[in-house]
């Protein structure tokens, strides 16, 4: 993994992500995760173009607490926080044209 994703935690989430300035998105993800590991060179490579917006991934078997009060069910999600607020959220393993168009106002 590049230094574009960085891991964070469940301490680290209202720091990282709630309290960020620039919006940020949040890939919940898991090692066993199949489709998580597609998104993630997807991701790599917004992250790389974008110098507006964070890109963070939150493993959620290390960090269950996050996943849980936001209700994430699926894996891979992807969700971009502005705000503190969630603007935007992909379900699934998406090319990524997909990424681009959900999140063209922001990055």
């Amino acid at each position: 993994m590049s230094a574009h994703v960085h891991n964070i935690s469940d301490a680290e989430f209202d720091a990282k992500v709630l309290k960020s300035e620039t919006p940020v998105v949040v890939d919940f993800w898991a090692p066993w995760c199949g489709p998580c590991k597609l998104v993630a060179p997807v991701l790599e490579e917004l992250a790389a173009e974008s110098t507006n917006v964070e890109f963070v991934k939150l493993d959620i078997d290390a960090n269950p607490i996050t996943a849980s009060k936001l209700g994430i069910l699926s894996i891979p999600t992807v969700t971009l926080f502005a705000d503190g607020e969630v603007r935007e959220t992909v379900v699934g393993a998406k090319p990524g044209k997909h990424f681009r168009e959900r999140f063209a106002d922001y990055l």
